[in-house]
């Protein structure tokens, strides 16, 4: 199929392109990659009225570590292939370093932003859970300044988010955490690259050999990316091991809603979930080991 007809606007800076949100609002799309956008708009499923291709607005395309060296921050200009390459992601971001090698091919990371990929919300997609699982902030902006939501509140169903009809994600920032934290990620795909089945990212910090915080942060088994807080809660002050990892495994199988009106489906996605879960877990200690 092929995209109903729109009209294309590129404009040359973010007040112009904002200018345009505030007029057309709900008959617009941002474009940058494209990746997810176009494909929904061939098949129809979105139909804009005005395109406003935001490429050409100077400085969107960063990610630089913030002046007070509190958190890094990210563009909306900026491709994923770009973030998977970085030594500065790697330095200080392990986890996203991690998650990025499961996201999709090249030609779609060489195109794709994150900011996009973060606006799309596809639930099953990686970069929704792992700025969930690092409470990242995303800055919202429109023709009335400047909003900062956290990833928590951000991420509101399939396909939806808080961003307004007249606003733009404009950068993401992550926090920069220090040497007690580590990071793991597990993920199982129809194809490497693919969207995933089920997948989770983990933050856990470790002081005197003991869980003193954790987050687990799971997509492609709900309609946005989740948290687990009550099996986050019983790692706290244990001592890591397979035998803990199991067993908080089968607290989120219990906690994190499933669907249920396939039973198949919902057996499948349980397995998984304890498969995935201390693979993800065990990775955050070796990481912590080397």
């Amino acid at each position: 199929m092929k995209p109903a007809s729109f009209d294309y606007a590129r404009p040359q800076s973010l007040s112009d392109a904002l200018k345009l949100l505030a007029i057309h609002r709900d008959n617009a799309k941002i474009i940058a990659g494209g990746q997810s956008l176009v494909p929904m708009m061939n098949f129809r499923i979105s139909r804009p009225e005005l395109l406003i291709d935001i490429n050409k607005i100077p400085d969107l395309d960063y990610h630089e570590c913030s002046s007070d060296g509190h958190y890094l921050k990210i563009g909306a200009l900026t491709r994923h292939e770009t973030l998977r390459n970085s030594a500065l992601i790697a330095q200080y971001c392990p986890l996203m370093h991690k998650a990025y090698q499961h996201v999709a091919h090249v030609v779609v990371r060489n195109r794709g932003t994150l900011c996009g990929n973060l606006a799309h919300a596809d639930p099953a997609s990686e970069m929704p859970a792992v700025m969930l699982a690092l409470d990242a902030t995303m800055v919202i902006r429109s023709n009335q300044g400047e909003r900062k939501v956290q990833a928590e509140d951000f991420f509101k169903g399939l396909y939806s988010t808080d961003i307004k009809s007249d606003e733009i994600l404009v950068e993401v920032q992550i926090p920069i955490l220090d040497a007690s934290f580590r990071f793991g990620f597990a993920e199982l795909s129809p194809r490497k690259g693919d969207y995933a089945s089920t997948l989770v990212a983990v933050m856990l910090k470790l002081i005197n050999g003991k869980i003193e915080s954790a987050a687990l942060s799971y997509a492609g088994i709900s309609d946005r990316p989740v948290r687990a807080p009550a099996a986050e809660k019983a790692l706290l002050g244990q001592e890591p091991s397979s035998d803990l990892f199991q067993k908080v495994s089968a607290i989120v199988v219990q906690e994190i809603y499933l669907k249920k009106e396939d039973l198949e489906s919902h057996v499948f996605q349980a397995d998984l979930i304890q498969t995935l879960t201390p693979r993800a877990l065990l990775n955050a200690i070796a990481s912590h080991d080397q």
